[in-house]
């Protein structure tokens, strides 16, 4: 399946979360953080403006990003997680 997101949306692929400590101790599913990192997979066009201008984008596919920790609306593409979200949710590029 295709997803191209629309208007201010992108398409963000999760960083999957740490299964074990640096001590080596291995954390189960339950007590694994929910992560707040990941992958560009989708640009929407961006939104347009008052004067109908259509704005840029301020990412790009590929980059690496932080996000809210609740922003985005959970999609499964081909089995995987992925979240389709506002790029106003996206806090940082992580380079």
């Amino acid at each position: 399946m295709k997803v191209k997101p629309l208007g201010n949306k992108v398409l963000v692929k999760p960083k999957e979360a740490e299964t074990k400590t640096e001590a080596g101790i291995y954390i189960p599913d339950s007590a694994k953080e929910k992560t707040q990192k990941g992958e560009i997979l989708a640009v929407g066009p961006g939104k347009i403006d008052d004067k109908g201008k259509r704005q840029e984008m301020p990412v790009k596919v590929g980059d690496k990003v932080m996000y809210e920790s609740y922003g985005g609306t959970e999609i499964k593409i081909e089995g995987k997680k992925h979240l389709i979200m506002d790029v106003k949710d996206i806090l940082a590029k992580i380079e």
